[in-house]
Parts: C-alpha cells; sequence; structure tokens
C-alpha cells in the first residue's frame, strides 16, 4: 500500500535518494541537474528538508512499503500569500499511472487550502505531455505563459495553474 509523507528532517537522505533518482530519470523536467544535486553534503539535505517541513514550504513522499516512489514541493509564493507553487513533483517509471502523482498533487493542495491560497502554479516543459495530462486531469489548465528551459536552449517551460475552491 502506498502511503504519502510529510518531508521531514528524518526522512532527508530519503529525500536526497528520490530527488537524484527523479533528475537521472527525467533529466529535462527540473530546473536543476544531478551534476549539481549529487554534489551536495548529507548536512545540505536535511537543511532542505527542513525548509520544506516549514511555514513557507511542504514536501511529501510517497512511499510504497518501505521504497520512496515520489515526491512533491508546494511553495508559497514570496510576495502574494494567494499562490502557491507546485514543484519537484516526480514519480518512479515502475509506479507511474496508478494514482501516485494525483496523490502527491492532492497533499500539496490540501496543504495550499488550509494556508489560504486562492491559486496553485506549476512550471512543467511543453512537450511532457503526461505530466501536461495528469495536470489538466486535476484541474490545472495552461496559462499560455512559457519560459525557456533551464539547462536546454531547445526546450521551453510552461505555466499551468488552477484555483483552489
Amino acid at each position: 500500500m502506498v502511503t504519502i509523507v510529510p518531508i521531514t528532517r528524518e526522512n532527508a537522505l530519503i529525500v536526497k535518494d528520490v530527488r537524484l533518482r527523479a533528475l537521472q530519470d527525467s533529466p529535462n523536467a527540473f530546473s536543476s541537474t544531478y551534476a549539481r544535486e549529487s554534489r551536495l553534503m548529507d548536512g545540505e539535505w536535511i537543511a532542505r528538508a527542513e525548509q520544506l517541513s516549514g511555514e513557507r514550504a511542504v514536501g511529501f513522499l510517497a512511499m510504497d512499503a518501505d521504497i520512496a516512489c515520489g515526491m512533491s514541493v508546494g511553495l508559497l509564493d514570496q510576495g502574494d500569500a494567494g499562490r502557491a507553487d507546485l514543484a519537484a513533483m516526480w514519480v518512479a517509471p515502475k509506479h507511474r499511472r496508478r494514482g501516485m502523482g494525483r496523490a502527491l498533487v492532492d497533499a500539496v493542495l490540501a496543504w495550499a487550502r488550509m494556508r489560504g491560497v486562492r491559486v496553485v502554479r506549476l512550471m512543467v516543459t511543453c512537450n511532457n505531455e503526461p505530466a501536461i495530462g495528469l495536470y489538466r486531469s486535476l484541474g490545472f489548465a495552461l496559462t499560455g505563459q512559457t519560459k525557456p528551459h533551464t539547462h536546454d536552449s531547445m526546450l521551453r517551460d510552461c505555466e499551468m495553474s488552477r484555483s483552489i475552491d
């Protein structure tokens, strides 16, 4: 059975493992790279995990028994407390199309709703049709805003958003 658990200091090294697997599996889906993040020391991963269990951010892991198979992050907008961003979303290939992506997004949406957020945004690589399809099924829509991908000039990132009711 899969469970969604909050990211904490205690599971920071599990977060490290999941994040590095995500960066290897889907290098164009993130604004960072495996090369950059694999050099981080364990203390830096612990500090990240602590930030993701704070007042302005949250992180979740999808756990299939003892195996971490996905993650998601929610970040309150710095300039507008009514907006938040969904980030760092990933599900391991063997666990896709089994409801984990939905559960991870739902966890971030619930967190955002509890903080009075009105709109949740995300950026997705414009050619990532499976991810765009998942987000659309969860009520997100393309906004028409795009920007160049962080580390591949041939790609663009598309913004999607949804309101919280």
